[in-house]
């Protein structure tokens, strides 16, 4: 089958017979429970959109220390929510096979850090695989199910957006039938750590990572690609082997190549043997020098006299995703060898810039248009994750500070409590449940004062249109049950709260100028389904496009500099929309200050 590397997960999963299986979305691993999502039912599978990482993490400790195999599967910084789970889960152990998935995001192509979660594996105790193709993805994670359950250790498989997003022939097995239901056996002397239960639980999660060294030791995915007998070595993991490979092939040189697959605990008997006899070694991995690290301390103790070269040498960069230019300049540095063929390609320096936009249509450009309408930048602008980041961009400008899910709420209070300015926080609807409401709750409790604007589009749009517990109802999960979000915020003791439409612009910014005049927290929810999957035309209705008549248009380009839409474009002092781009919100219409915007059935 021709699999990404996410559907290849999903696809071991299913193979290794898993019960249970949980996400929180995030780019870049969507596809894994998207792909799970579709078929669950048909395969006899739990499987649920969870309000966030650490949720999702609960739910399958809970299905596998009953006994089933349960996955769960997050981007990286998803970890950090489902942590604090996570490490005492590594001291209790599982009774059925329980994998997390994490897939890392090395130079931030959808992310706001390029972590590296092998240090989790690290940190909590856990065996650690790395896939370094769809193939090994399909691969690894049955191998990671059989290792757990045959240790009772979580495990965790860690991927990168270019295995995560890579499409390749896979070869697969036969489907497995999970058990439907488990068991959990009571033994509050394992599964309850309180301190005493905790102290003696550590002690065997030591003794467990002895017994995971040593199936490292003797895992298929630890292989020698070479001769077995070149004086120069490379040792690598996760998607830098194939750079590394690709690398070693067009320098010609006779090199031995470690591949580690099954990285955590490291087989330092393994990589011992392959250390002597070389004259040099390079490690190659991106992100932190993690194995690199422990193989000069491996070296160090064993005496060794093996040259280890890498990036605390300045050979390979700490920050960002390699390529293949980058690992061959590498490894020829290192060996002296001659690489000038190997030339980067420079981009043409007058390419135009091509920045994310909204998009046609998006009920997020016509809140921030309201707001700019009615403060401008004489506010500090709290933002969160999601679409409605790229307010950040001109002609907006309407982020100040972004730190991670749910931390507009939090911030905001704090920027409220030591400014003078007005302070408005962004936060979408999937991400106010997933870490929002914490924050309002403390908020009202200790009278900061200023305005939240939930953007409810009423789905998880960033990352593909995903439930969550406030949008429209899931056809694939129709017993799960809506959480109406005024009811929420209402909940959380909020007393200035209002609803408005988003392309309604004047009574927007009506209700902006109110919040802000309010002494405490207020809320609005600015509700308008996100533009991508409006059912439009389905039933016949009819849709006001819109153009320009150039007559009535006074070139004042009120519609292309402070208000953006990607359907509206200046060319030659010339204003026009794109009739196949327009969604038909009309916003474009209220925009304009002479009228010239009209629409047309």
């Amino acid at each position: 089958m021709l699999l990404l590397g996410n559907e290849a997960i999903a696809r071991g999963a299913l193979e290794a017979g898993v019960s249970v299986a949980t996400t929180y979305p995030g780019t870049p691993a969507s596809e894994i429970g998207d792909t799970l999502a579709r078929v669950a039912k048909d395969a006899g599978i739990y499987f649920e959109y969870s309000v966030n990482e650490k949720v999702a993490t609960e739910i399958a400790i809970g299905a596998a220390a009953s006994g089933v195999r349960a996955l769960v599967s997050m981007k990286h910084v998803g970890v950090n929510v489902a942590a604090d789970a996570l490490m005492t889960f590594a001291y209790t152990g599982t009774r059925g096979g329980f994998v997390l998935v994490t897939a890392d995001d090395p130079s931030c192509h959808s992310s706001q850090n390029e972590q590296d979660n092998r240090l989790y594996a690290m940190f909590g105790g856990f065996p650690l695989f790395e896939p370094a193709t769809p193939q090994e993805c399909l691969d690894m994670t049955k191998e990671a199910f059989d290792v757990s359950e045959r240790l009772e250790m979580p495990v965790i498989l860690r991927t990168t957006t270019r295995i995560a997003h890579v499409r390749a022939p896979v070869v697969v097995g036969a489907l497995r039938k999970g058990a439907a239901k488990g068991e959990f056996s009571k033994d509050p002397g394992r599964f309850v750590t309180v301190p005493a239960v905790a102290r003696e639980r550590h002690l065997v999660l030591l003794e467990k990572l002895r017994e995971a060294e040593e199936a490292a030791e003797q895992s298929e995915f630890n292989v020698v690609i070479g001769t077995g007998e070149n004086k120069i070595g490379i040792i690598t993991s996760s998607v830098a082997a194939t750079y590394a490979l690709d690398a070693v092939k067009e320098l010609g040189v006779s090199a031995d190549v470690l591949k580690l697959g099954f990285s955590h605990p490291l087989p330092r008997r393994k990589i011992l043997e392959f250390l002597k006899n070389r004259d040099i070694v390079v490690i190659v991995e991106e992100l932190e020098p993690i194995i690199e690290t422990s193989i000069r301390a491996l070296v160090q103790h064993e005496g060794l006299t093996t040259n280890v070269r890498g990036k605390a040498d300045g050979l390979l960069p700490r920050a960002h995703e390699f390529n293949e230019q980058i690992v061959t300049k590498g490894i020829s540095t290192a060996l002296a060898v001659d690489a000038q063929h190997q030339e980067e390609c420079d981009l043409p320096s007058d390419l135009p810039v091509r920045p994310p936009v909204l998009c046609a249509g998006c009920p997020h450009s016509a809140t921030y248009f309201a707001v700019s309408k009615a403060i401008g930048k004489k506010a500090l602008y709290a933002t969160d994750i999601g679409c409605y980041t790229l307010g950040v961009a001109p002609p907006y400008s309407a982020a100040d500070l972004l730190v991670c899910m749910g931390s507009s709420v939090g911030t905001a209070g704090g920027l409220a409590k030591v400014n003078e300015l007005p302070v408005i926080a962004f936060i979408g609807d999937s991400t106010f449940f997933h870490a929002g409401v914490p924050s309002l709750i403390n908020a009202v409790h200790q009278r900061h004062r200023f305005l939240l604007m939930i953007l409810d589009n009423r789905t998880t749009a960033m990352t593909g249109h995903q439930p969550h517990p406030g949008s429209r109802p899931d056809p694939r999960n129709p017993d799960a049950l809506p959480i109406p979000l005024e009811e929420v915020v209402k909940g959380c003791g909020v007393n200035w709260l209002r609803t408005v439409d988003p392309y309604d612009i004047s009574t927007t910014i009506d209700l902006v100028n109110e919040a802000l005049a309010y002494d405490g927290v207020s809320v609005i929810i600015a509700r308008r389904e996100c533009a991508l999957i409006t059912k439009r035309d389905e039933k016949g209705a009819i849709i006001r496009k819109h153009y320009i008549d150039q007559e009535a248009c006074k070139k004042c380009k009120t519609c292309v500099t402070k208000f953006q839409c990607p359907a509206i474009s200046s060319i030659d002092k010339v204003q026009t929309i794109d009739y196949d781009l327009c969604a038909g919100c009309g916003v474009c219409a209220q925009v304009c200050p002479y009228g010239a915007i009209k629409g047309v059935e």
